[in-house]
């Protein structure tokens, strides 16, 4: 008979795989199993009956790997929080399991073969500051009682929490959480920031409206040799030391010279313009797109001072049709959302005649499926940089060099 929620079975999983898993079998069906380790002998709960598939929850360790740890925060694991996937996990072994999950992805979406990815010696580098305490942005949801908390795996229930471990220290002392007996009664979630200028501020949020109820309304942001001022709520990277780290590697793997021209899609508040404007020079240019209105408002804000970039509001794909994306083109830098670009995005790229496309994925699979785009058209993925931004969490950063094959 097949297993039915609730049931509990026997198993020995297999590798690590994209969504924090690993992946087993019950008499041929594959199970994807949280809170285990490639090798170890566990009892999994069933939680999801799929077709051709289940979920699960490792609940009990027969044979634990090496690489097992107690988990820091007692929210972790089967019925907590569903943050974390991998604090089970040494952190250098977190780093392997990454390392592991881009490889399979790449082999198996993107078509690399063994030599290909022997070249590119995948690996995921560390960020300073330890597994812990870096998380700049947290947004709590909120329970019908007014509990600020966090979301179960899967789920929209709120686990209260008293203190999330991976927040920033400046995070964990705001009275955002039930210890301090606050109760958000009027509120879906609450937003915290504790920026890089040295900013704190918690926003709450309700159908969709926010108000600052702590700190000021924008924070500023120290990165690429500058100082940003953008809004709470906008997007920025949310470990400290992620955007100096992903415009190292962009600017390392492009090399940009003097009187080029480039492209900054997908670009936020424009950080990637502005390293890049820095590296063409006042004899190159710059364009940037950016759909979300306050991005290209901090972008207008933040780059006053460098004439040479141009700011083109709106989608990549309208850019890409209405002629606002002016050639010749010597760079890109391709920083998609989660879903990835897509092959429309990617094709129109391969057709600029620009000399190399430095891509910023934060999902391994999305990047995955568009170096298979490139590849179609004859580019092919020279170098790849990854960084553990997210520590004790499965997601990993991907900077990935194209060129013309």
């Amino acid at each position: 008979m097949s297993p039915a929620v609730a049931d509990r079975v026997e198993l020995t999983v297999g590798p690590a795989v994209h969504g924090g898993h690993c992946v087993g079998r019950i008499g041929g069906q594959v199970v994807f199993v949280r809170h285990a380790l490639p090798g170890e002998r566990v009892v999994a709960e069933i939680t999801e009956v799929r077709r051709g598939y289940l979920r699960a929850d490792a609940v009990a360790v027969l044979d634990a790997s090496p690489d097992r740890v107690v988990p820091p925060c007692r929210y972790a694991g089967p019925g907590g929080c569903g943050g974390c996937d991998l604090q089970h996990v040494t952190p250098a072994a977190q780093r392997e399991w990454k390392a592991a999950v881009v490889r399979d992805q790449l082999q198996r979406l993107a078509g690399l073969g063994a030599e290909e990815l022997a070249g590119l010696a995948v690996r995921v580098e560390a960020l300073p500051g330890g597994p812990l305490g870096w998380r700049s942005r947290v947004r709590y949801a909120v329970d019908a009682a007014g509990r600020a908390g966090l979301r179960k795996h899967r789920s929209h229930q709120v686990v209260p929490v008293e203190r999330c471990l991976i927040a920033h220290p400046a995070i964990q002392e705001l009275a955002v959480l039930s210890p301090s007996g606050r109760r958000w009664r009027r509120a879906d979630a609450v937003e915290t920031v504790a920026s890089t200028g040295g900013d704190v501020a918690v926003r709450e949020v309700s159908a969709g409206r926010g108000r600052i109820v702590q700190g000021p309304a924008m924070v500023r942001e120290v990165a690429a040799g500058r100082e940003w001022v953008v809004p709470v709520d906008a997007f920025w990277q949310v470990h400290p030391a992620a955007a100096d780290t992903l415009v190292a590697a962009v600017l390392e793997l492009l090399d940009p010279r003097v009187g080029e021209s480039a492209w900054d899609l997908y670009a936020g508040a424009g950080l990637f313009a502005a390293a890049l404007a820095g590296r063409v020079g006042p004899d190159g240019r710059v364009t940037m797109v950016e759909s979300a209105r306050q991005g290209v408002a901090a972008a207008r804000r933040n780059l006053r001072d460098l004439p040479q970039v141009e700011i083109v509001p709106g989608s990549v794909e309208s850019a890409l049709d209405r002629g606002r994306l002016r050639g010749p083109v010597d760079l890109v830098v391709l920083d998609p959302p989660r879903a990835g670009a897509g092959r429309r995005v990617v094709g129109a790229l391969t057709g600029t005649g620009a000399r190399a496309v430095a891509y910023v994925a934060c999902d391994p699979a999305a990047f995955a499926r568009d170096v298979r785009f490139f590849r179609d058209a004859g580019w092919r993925l020279a170098r790849l940089r990854c960084y553990d931004l997210f520590p004790m969490t499965q997601h990993v950063e991907c900077v990935g060099l194209l060129a013309p094959g």
